[in-house]
């Protein structure tokens, strides 16, 4: 996707309309074309998040921002800020894993980074205890 100059300072001015942190989008505002699996749709002045439903009860959280340089989406999500959105939409209290696929696995079509939630906590995480 290339927008034109218009089209991203209307982007612009609809990021500056959201909040600074996300919010849950009522599903009666999301495209009529989203995929099934897709279960939330978060937004907030600087990122769009996706949860989707993922084989075996683990959910996935796809995270980009809401920015676009007339390249690309602007891409280095960082770790804090990933740690902070995981909590605004829900899920600060689970544990999340993010894959680094094989190469012939490799599908790379935006900046957008993706968290799995699986359904129980992770065994071979470091903790406090």
């Amino acid at each position: 996707m290339k927008p034109s100059r218009n089209q991203r300072r209307i982007l612009a001015k609809e990021n500056a309309k959201q909040p600074s942190s996300l919010q849950l989008v009522p599903r009666k505002r999301w495209p009529n074309l989203g995929p099934p699996d897709l279960i939330e749709v978060w937004r907030s002045r600087g990122f769009l998040v996706q949860i989707y439903s993922e084989p075996r009860d683990f959910q996935r959280m796809s995270v980009c921002r809401a920015h676009h340089n007339s390249e690309s989406w602007v891409d280095k999500i960082t770790w804090d800020e990933l740690m902070q959105l995981k909590r605004e939409c829900g899920r600060g209290n689970k544990d999340a894993l993010e894959v680094f696929p094989a190469d012939v696995d490799i599908l790379n079509v935006a900046n957008m980074r993706h968290l799995f939630f699986p359904p129980e906590p992770v065994a071979f995480k470091w903790s406090r205890s």
